[in-house]
């Protein structure tokens, strides 16, 4: 599965952490980022994460662009409701599109695992039918 991931400054860390635990489940399948949430995982899980521009550079854009052409499976957008920032990607196409497309998001780490899990399990097989 191809597995996009986005986090919003103040949620970076906790990204990473939850690439660090669930490493596993994510070197089985194909993991695309924004560029400083990319390199921040990579620098800690040694995965290897395709790497878009930076979110306010034009990253959230490609990956949308991506959701739109249906080649991401899952999308993990770990989001500050209460203080993003201006340059902050706006999770609002994001998730319109992931509504539009079929594709299954979570915007904190409570559906994050849920979601990890049931693709580990094999849940997330019938997104093959969607390509």
């Amino acid at each position: 599965m191809n597995i996009g991931l986005v986090a919003h400054d103040s949620k970076k860390k906790l990204m990473q952490n939850f690439c660090i635990a669930y490493r596993g489940i994510l070197s089985r399948n194909v993991l695309y980022a924004t560029g400083t949430t990319g390199r921040l995982i990579e620098e800690v899980t040694n995965l290897n994460v395709h790497k878009f521009l930076a979110g306010h550079l034009g990253g959230n854009k490609q990956l949308s662009a991506e959701i739109e052409h249906n080649t991401i499976d899952l999308v993990i957008f770990l989001r500050d409701p209460l203080h993003p920032k201006e340059h902050e990607p706006d999770v609002n196409d994001v998730v319109r599109l992931c509504d539009l497309y079929n594709i299954p998001l979570a915007t904190n780490v409570a559906t994050a695992e849920l979601l990890i899990k049931s693709l580990d399990r094999g849940d997330m097989e019938w997104r093959e039918a969607y390509r």
